[in-house]
């Protein structure tokens, strides 16, 4: 059984520490150890999680599995990128899942609720920065209907940054 809730800062030690792990899992050899552990220190943290809640156009919401926390996602609504033209998009600013949920279609399930979410606040898109290097997600996101739309260098410490894509999917 699949459950979706909206989480709130009381949920913020589990989503950082539900952030750190899955950070670890997708991006752990995108960059020098130390300066992954160095970011995930700085942004999975607790005070960082709880003081992302104060943007109320930040929406963070928690996926179970058969009663046990599978993943999580942060949308921020009313945000525009550079590389899109359209107005009225939201950034889909994280959607990660557990490695021992993965292939269990959950990824799709959370992130036709985001879609589904961003549509009910009337905006006409969704985008996200995706590694190039994460094939999987790539092709995940491909097969969702979204497309490149540009690049963004994302920097994991002062002195590493990772190319992404930026990806967008119009409607």
């Amino acid at each position: 059984m699949i459950k979706i809730i909206k989480a709130t800062s009381e949920d913020s030690d589990l989503i950082a520490t539900l952030g750190q792990q899955t950070f670890r899992e997708s991006h752990g050899n995108s960059a020098p150890k130390e300066d992954i552990d160095r970011f995930i220190l700085n942004t999975y943290n607790t005070d960082t999680i709880f003081k992302e809640f104060e943007n109320k156009k930040a929406l963070y919401h928690l996926l179970y599995y058969d009663n046990q926390l599978a993943g999580f996602s942060k949308i921020q609504l009313q945000t525009p990128n550079a590389n899109i033209s359209n107005e009225n998009i939201s950034k889909l600013d994280r959607i990660y899942l557990l490695e021992a949920f993965q292939g269990k279609q959950l990824g799709v399930k959370l992130l036709d609720f985001n879609i589904a979410l961003s549509k009910q606040h009337n905006q006409n898109g969704l985008w996200l920065v995706v590694w190039v290097e994460n094939k999987k997600a790539i092709q995940f996101y491909n097969k969702m209907g979204f497309k490149i739309a540009g690049a963004y260098n994302f920097n994991i410490s002062k002195t590493h940054s990772n190319p992404n894509h930026v990806m967008f999917l119009e409607y």
